[in-house]
């Protein structure tokens, strides 16, 4: 088990949280994620850790920026 946590920037509301969780949550091997509104903190638990440009491709997918 792995877990590393991110800074997304750009994330206003619930819907954001929503469109990151959902987005992070579709790479192969993650088990939860947790995302944190009022810091941007986004939490990602996976069976292995996880390349930082699959969370970056995601989090972009989801219209959002890694800081």
């Amino acid at each position: 088990m792995s877990a590393a946590t991110y800074t997304v920037t750009g994330m206003t509301c619930q819907h954001c949280v929503a469109s990151v969780t959902e987005e992070v949550s579709e790479i192969d091997g993650v088990t939860a994620v947790d995302v944190d509104l009022p810091t941007g903190a986004v939490t990602v638990t996976s069976d292995a850790p996880l390349s930082d440009d699959a969370v970056k491709a995601a989090v972009e997918e989801a219209g959002y920026q890694l800081a």
